[in-house]
């Protein structure tokens, strides 16, 4: 059973400055709501005991959202506002399920997964992007459950149009299961248009085998001088690792655009 889920939290998110040049994006509120928490209930509804924060240095206040007790014992104190005392119980309950890790160098998401090595105990754990949204069925969840089927890893997929392959890692089919999902052959961090070998993207829900922290160890930095998870997924699936491609039913949102941002607010407040 996959009990342990990484969150890389460290990036800069350029594309939604101003704000993130003094805040940090997975705590602005979506529909009232920080970001990061949409996420965190995803893993507890999938089952998952333990989630494992990469932050860094200038992420600090991500920490502190969860740390603040002081503030929020002297304000109940106080007010005794039940609306404040249930904000705070919830926020306490994340808190007990929580681990931080810091990358202080943003050398990519395949780094940030490395700086969590020692803290991870199975043989697989599941990763989240939390720039991905996704809304009305839990991706985590469903991907659990295959993952129970087949014990293989597990990627989320969309399919996206052509023009914008350049934005994501994308696979080569190998083989069909069933309607949902397919064997992967193989998949490339960021291709150039003219060369994508499909339009299938992977989405930021990733479960992983334990082996993949040997390739981490020794990837030497790929496209914009970051390492890519990705490239650790093809060496593991060039070693006969069974990668399976999930289409998922929920609704995705990019929250990691301004565009996108706003757009997803207006999308969860109809639910």
């Amino acid at each position: 059973m996959i009990k342990q889920a990484i969150i890389p939290l460290a990036g800069l998110g350029t594309r939604l400055l101003p704000l993130t040049s003094v805040f940090a994006k997975e705590l602005l509120p979506i529909n009232g709501k920080p970001g990061i928490e949409y996420i965190l209930d995803e893993c507890i509804e999938a089952g998952i005991k333990e989630v494992i924060f990469v932050i860094s240095k200038k992420k600090i206040m991500i920490k502190n959202y969860f740390y603040n007790d002081k503030f929020y014992k002297d304000i109940i104190k106080k007010k005794k506002d039940p609306r404040i005392v249930n904000e705070y119980k919830k926020i306490l309950k994340y808190k007990k399920m929580i681990k931080f890790v810091f990358q202080d160098k943003p050398l990519g998401t395949g780094d940030a997964v490395l700086k969590t090595m020692r803290f991870i105990k199975d043989k697989y754990f599941l990763m989240l992007l939390p720039d991905d949204l996704i809304i009305k069925k839990n991706c985590s969840k469903s991907m659990i459950a295959i993952h129970k089927k087949f014990n293989s890893s597990v990627m989320a997929s969309m399919s996206v149009h052509k023009k914008e392959v350049a934005r994501w890692g994308i696979y080569n089919v190998k083989k069909k299961i069933d309607n949902a999902n397919f064997i992967i052959k193989s998949v490339v961090e960021k291709p150039n248009p003219k060369h994508a070998p499909s339009n299938k993207a992977v989405i930021g829900r990733y479960i992983l085998p334990k082996t993949i922290f040997n390739k981490l160890k020794n990837l030497k930095p790929g496209k914009g001088g970051e390492i890519h998870i990705t490239d650790a997924i093809e060496l593991l699936i060039n070693d006969n690792e069974k990668f399976i491609g999930h289409k998922f039913f929920g609704k995705y949102l990019d929250c990691g655009t301004m565009k996108g941002y706003i757009n997803s607010t207006m999308e969860i407040a109809k639910i």
